[in-house]
């Protein structure tokens, strides 16, 4: 096929279904005449026990589809069981180069699209980090579509060992989370608001995302519990694990220090952020958990606001510089590093704009949007530009590294 048509493709996506979370990253094509880029949604989606209806299809840089699904839920695999009723007619009407799927190998609707792809290349984006057996017929499914798949997009080299573990061998382009910059702002962009409380003294943290044993919040209790200076942590969150931090916030005698709020909008988290000193993101390595992305990681750096995170997965690689590491499960080297900060006020004056310019050079949806595009036109055969090759066909490390437990809201 002539090259003068735009590259033509279709990706398949149920993260974006919200605009403000999974669309955002796509808005970049407008600018990029070379690519005709539709977006398959659904029309509502399940998630933490949430039904979620479609944003409407104007998105700038996509020609949007949002289109109904069968299994929308069922049980622990929902996520994974979904396909598209019209996916087959759509994909004879557009005739594809390529089909972008931001799913899991082993979801059904993975498997429906390597079956109709008829001559477009296979894109496969892919989060899981953690080898397993997947049960009939899970795991024949992952093995048939890595077997058609033309360039995976990875979130984290450990997702990418997953991949080449069940026999994938093709090129790879890292890729992360993109952030909205609109609401991630540091607090000197922005008015203040006359309703903010007045800062406690001493170093102020911060948690957000569900609350749930395997992020280590009990680590950051009892670390808070042998400092020498004060620490005050507000939490922002729900989930299951919320009465034991309860219990345990009373039983260390935290209550003045820890504040506990549910889910807030990303507004109100933004203004959460611009009064911490630092985020924690302490999750612990499990036989079911491994941190992915930790998207809140880059919306807390985008507000100026360095990260002290876990040795967990991939947020070492997130942070970057910055923020500070701590290894999992230990609440004595975690205490000793929040008085070593807590004393050095240069060193969080050093980290903050650190942190900023990681989110400006590797986390805007600009960088995302280039890493879709490299992805596309390598599965596709077309010319990449000079500047963008040496990230096809990589495993080494690399600086683009989502969390597989939710971030500040239960649909992220």
């Amino acid at each position: 096929m002539s090259e003068a048509r735009p590259l033509r493709v279709v990706s398949i996506a149920h993260p974006a279904v919200s605009r403000a979370i999974g669309r955002r990253r796509y808005a970049p094509f407008a600018d990029r005449p070379e690519l005709d880029v539709h977006l398959v949604v659904p029309a509502t989606w399940h998630e933490f026990g949430r039904v979620l209806t479609a944003d409407p299809p104007d998105d700038p840089g996509v020609t949007v589809h949002v289109m109904p699904i069968r299994l929308p839920r069922a049980g622990p695999m929902g996520w994974y069981l979904h396909v598209y009723p019209g996916l087959r007619r759509l994909l004879r009407q557009l005739d594809p180069d390529v089909i972008h799927l931001w799913e899991e190998p082993w979801s059904l609707v993975a498997l429906q699209a390597s079956l109709l792809k008829r001559r477009a290349a296979l894109v496969l984006e892919v989060d899981q980090n953690i080898l397993k057996r997947l049960p009939p017929p899970f795991e024949a499914i992952r093995r048939h579509v890595l077997r058609h798949t033309a360039h995976l997009l990875s979130r984290s080299p450990d997702a990418t060992q997953v991949c080449r573990a069940r026999g994938y061998a093709g090129p790879v382009t890292m890729i992360g989370y993109g952030v909205d910059q609109d609401v991630f702002q540091p607090a000197d962009a922005v008015a203040a608001d006359p309703g903010d409380a007045p800062r406690p003294p001493g170093l102020r943290l911060g948690y957000v995302g569900r609350l749930i044993a395997e992020k280590g919040l009990d680590d950051a209790l009892d670390a808070m519990a042998r400092t020498s200076t004060p620490v005050s942590l507000v939490i922002v969150g729900e989930g299951p694990h919320e009465p034991a931090l309860r219990a345990r916030i009373a039983a260390l005698g935290l209550g003045d220090r820890v504040t506990l709020r549910g889910w807030a909008s990303p507004a109100e988290v933004a203004r959460v952020m611009h009064g911490l000193d630092a985020l924690i993101l302490l999750t612990r390595t499990t036989g079911a958990v491994r941190e992915q992305f930790g998207r809140v990681i880059v919306e807390a750096q985008s507000c100026g606001v360095p990260v002290i995170g876990s040795t967990c997965g991939a947020i070492p690689d997130v942070v970057g510089d910055g923020g500070w590491i701590v290894p999992e499960h230990d609440p004595a080297a975690l205490a000793t590093l929040l008085d070593t900060i807590a004393g050095d006020p240069d060193e969080r004056a050093t980290r903050a704009p650190a942190s900023r310019r990681n989110v400006l050079t590797r986390f805007t949806y600009k960088a995302v949007a280039e890493a879709l595009a490299t992805s596309w036109l390598s599965a596709a055969g077309r010319t990449i530009p000079r500047e963008k090759i040496d990230i096809v066909g990589s495993d080494r490390r690399s600086p683009l590294s989502r969390s597989d437990i939710g971030n500040h809201a239960p649909t992220r």
